[in-house]
């Protein structure tokens, strides 16, 4: 992609997400996301009525008189994109690819931020952190973040979300809030527990942070037609095969790989509390993200 058809695209998914943020989603994402956290203020001196829970021991001992603790509400809120670039979000056989869409839908999640004056960064991962772009504010900030959706070219084409989570939850000390973008073809991430009293780097995460996953997948993802027999390539690891579409085993069996997973996602996402929504590359994700800001 040239520069000059980079700018172009930049230029319409912005013309297109920013009207969707300032017009649909402003108000949705204020209500929901706006003021959630308390961040420590200041210390007083006690005043009759206080909650005693309150008070701040270390100060009242050092100062020999009681202080308490004041605490206001956020209303400043920094949100993180974690962004999926491994090797399976350039296929799409419909309307776009898997890529596409996830640039527009974090392009939209990114205006709506900036449209009410928060921070946004992203993380690009693929089986490694591929790149850290930290939270600012500005429209030039989004746009940036927009070009590298568009034309980031991954070192690998792996994919392990598990290390993309531990890498924000060390990253970003502070509460914020999460979007984790991807298509969710990653074993890793939805095996359950293998020891006990294991802790899972989603559940250590959303403890920290408000975490709402987005499953971005195309049609063939989760089921195969008959083509006859043909050639397939993963796209994470080159691997080459001839699969015979043509045989109902066949199909079966591909289809029953993706529901197994789907069961073991709605499994993690349920025992951590996790928001979620999934969006084919063909339906309408303004709707999708709705029913996400609604949950």
């Amino acid at each position: 992609m040239t520069q000059e058809e980079l700018l172009q695209r930049v230029r319409k998914i912005e013309i297109k997400t920013r009207s969707l943020s300032k017009n649909i989603f402003a108000g949705e994402y204020r209500s929901q996301y706006k003021g959630r956290g308390i961040s420590f203020a200041e210390v007083r001196e006690y005043q009759p009525g206080d909650d005693v829970r309150s008070i701040d021991w270390n100060v009242t001992a050092r100062l020999n008189r009681p202080y308490v603790k004041v605490f206001e509400e956020e209303r400043e809120l920094t949100v993180m994109l974690l962004v999926d670039v491994s090797g399976s979000r350039n296929f799409g056989t419909l309307t776009q690819s898997k890529k596409d869409m996830m640039a527009e839908v974090a392009a939209t999640l990114a205006f709506s931020t900036i449209e009410n004056n928060d921070k946004v960064g992203v993380i690009f991962f693929s089986d490694r952190i591929e790149q850290f772009i930290p939270p600012k504010k500005g429209k030039t900030h989004v746009l940036r973040i927009i070009s590298q959706l568009l034309n980031y070219e991954p070192t690998s084409m792996g994919t392990d979300i598990n290390q993309a989570l531990q890498y924000m939850t060390n990253a970003m000390k502070r509460h914020c809030t999460v979007f984790l973008i991807s298509d969710c073809m990653d074993p890793k991430f939805t095996a359950p527990a293998t020891k006990r009293g294991e802790v899972l780097p989603l559940m250590i995460a959303a403890h920290r942070h408000a975490i709402s996953l987005i499953q971005i997948y195309d049609q063939r993802d989760a089921q195969i037609p008959n083509l006859g027999l043909i050639k397939v390539k993963d796209a994470e690891t080159g691997e080459q095969l001839w699969v015979d579409t043509a045989v109902a085993n066949v199909r079966e069996a591909y289809a029953k790989q993706w529901r197994q997973n789907e069961e073991r996602l709605m499994n993690l996402l349920s025992r951590t509390g996790t928001n979620y929504t999934s969006m084919q590359t063909n339906e309408d994700y303004v709707k999708k993200l709705m029913q996400l800001f609604k949950q």
